[in-house]
């Protein structure tokens, strides 16, 4: 069934049970197997050697977002909530502190941390109607997971980019084919598909066959939960680390022999349906055809906000750059853009860092101010000052209809820039830095690790070794001796 747009949420039962019952045969059976068996039999050889080397990319980026997270205040209280539990085995390693814990919860907690200031990998779609490829964060909750398990079995580098890379490609094209009304109305991608690329990743790493991968898949998806409502807050991130757990919570029960259902996917009852409102994209989940890091492609951030903020924020550098402008010339600046991207950047008037993450005009006002908005500016002090939102109240964020008109797949972001003198500026931008149209080299993704690694405090010695085995991850017979380096 082709995926269907934010009206089928509208249509009464009865259509909805017709538009059910029309899809294709091999739309209604058979696709969560499928699923299974990609997973079970794909062998690190399948994973070209252009795959490999984006995904190392993705993999540094997430390390050294962990390590910022760690030292933050969602960190801190996600060790004393884990603290608090008792737990006895010390099986894996919380990033960017010295706690060990059973896999599941050293999952949650660094997967929390990777997605903490909204810093990590975004992916991408390509249909005019995929809302921006529903803003999934593939990285966090697979990493996290798959990096836990390896550890927690002394498995190598191949073992770890393998199932890193199975489960990031479920993630995606799961994302790909459900259908708009699932981010539109309230769903957080990122916890929901998440979950399945964590519980992917840990079978593999369990080497379990398609049957109990497919019960796998089948718990992940009574598991998976996350709501926008919740952008600004530290529970965002939450989504992310209990995708992880509930993944590898999946996959620990399906090894014993817990029963679920083997149809989750594609069931008149399972998740495409109950989640996506009506219908999804059977067609769109070609797994490796091409795979996705590939096409369409992965981002990594340039900036540590929500990514509907980073073409505006990157046309507007290039315009001052430009133009010599400075923030006491600006009269006013209107950003346009199409009618989802405001419908995620909530917080128009923000008054702290998270929700400062999801509201252009914080992000606007941080770059016309300081010619920057890195880590240091998204902290609660600076949100606060008189200066910064004075310059937030001259920042205007509408829908505008020559962003509307260039699809949901693109961030398309039109800026106006009124100066004092009377003068207007004006530059468009669809994408940012990272994306795919305008990668970012390894090189440049270890300087942007090297700058979260320092900003908590990490020593010189230990980011060039992560950099490094991170580089040549394919040849480190044992995961546990490049996590020594994440020890704090």
């Amino acid at each position: 069934m082709a995926a269907l747009g934010a009206n089928s949420a509208f249509l009464a039962k009865s259509q909805v049970a017709d538009l059910r019952q029309s899809a294709p045969a091999a739309d209604q059976e058979g696709l969560t197997r499928r699923v299974a068996e990609f997973i079970v039999r794909t062998k690190y050889a399948d994973l070209p050697q252009e795959v490999l080397d984006l995904g190392k990319k993705s993999i540094l980026d997430g390390i050294g977002l962990a390590l910022v997270g760690s030292v933050g205040a969602i960190g801190r209280l996600t060790r004393t909530y884990l603290q608090s539990l008792g737990l006895a085995r010390n099986e894996a390693t919380i990033w960017g502190s010295s706690m060990k814990l059973p896999v599941r919860f050293a999952a949650f907690a660094n997967g929390t941390g990777i997605h903490a200031d909204d810093y990590d990998d975004t992916q991408l779609a390509v249909a005019p109607d995929r809302v921006y490829g529903l803003l999934t964060h593939p990285t966090a909750p697979c990493l996290s997971a798959a990096w836990a398990v390896a550890e927690a079995k002394g498995m190598s580098g191949r073992d770890l980019m393998l199932a890193y890379h199975l489960g990031m490609e479920v993630e995606c094209k799961i994302a790909e084919a459900i259908a708009p009304r699932h981010y539109e109305d309230g769903f957080h991608s990122t916890g929901t598909c998440g979950t399945f690329a964590a519980a992917a990743a840990a079978m593999k790493l369990h080497g379990a066959d398609v049957p109990a991968c497919a019960r796998a898949l089948g718990i992940a998806g009574s598991q998976s939960a996350g709501l926008r409502e919740n952008f600004g807050t530290m529970t965002k991130p939450f989504h992310a680390g209990r995708a992880a757990e509930s993944g590898i919570v999946a996959a620990d029960l399906a090894t014993l022999g817990w029963t679920a259902s083997e149809q989750i996917l594609e069931a008149p009852s399972g998740f495409f349906h109950a989640a996506g409102g009506s219908g999804y994209d059977a067609g769109a989940i070609k797994l490796a055809q091409p795979w996705t890091l590939v096409s369409p492609g992965i981002s990594i951030k340039p900036f540590p906000s929500g990514s509907l903020t980073h073409p505006a924020m990157t046309v507007l550098l290039r315009l001052m750059q430009a133009n010599n402008i400075t923030a006491q010339q600006v009269a006013r600046l209107d950003v346009g853009a199409n009618r989802n991207m405001p419908s995620a950047l909530i917080h128009h008037r923000p008054k702290n860092a998270l929700q400062a993450k999801f509201s252009m005009e914080f992000c606007m006002a941080a770059i016309l101010l300081y010619g920057r908005a890195g880590l240091r500016e998204f902290a609660d002090e600076v949100v606060r000052r008189p200066e910064v939102q004075a310059m937030i109240e001259r920042v205007h964020f509408s829908v505008h209809p020559e962003a509307e008109k260039a699809g949901y797949n693109k961030m398309t972001s039109i800026i106006e820039i009124r100066l004092v003198d009377g003068r207007t500026i004006s530059g468009r931008a669809d994408f940012a830095k990272g994306n795919p149209a305008d990668p970012m080299t390894y090189n440049e993704v270890a300087a942007k690790f090297a700058d979260c690694a320092r900003f908590a405090s990490w020593p010189n010695d230990k980011i060039a070794a992560i950099v490094e085995n991170v580089r040549t991850l394919e040849e480190v017979p044992d995961v546990r001796t490049v996590t020594r380096l994440f020890i704090g």
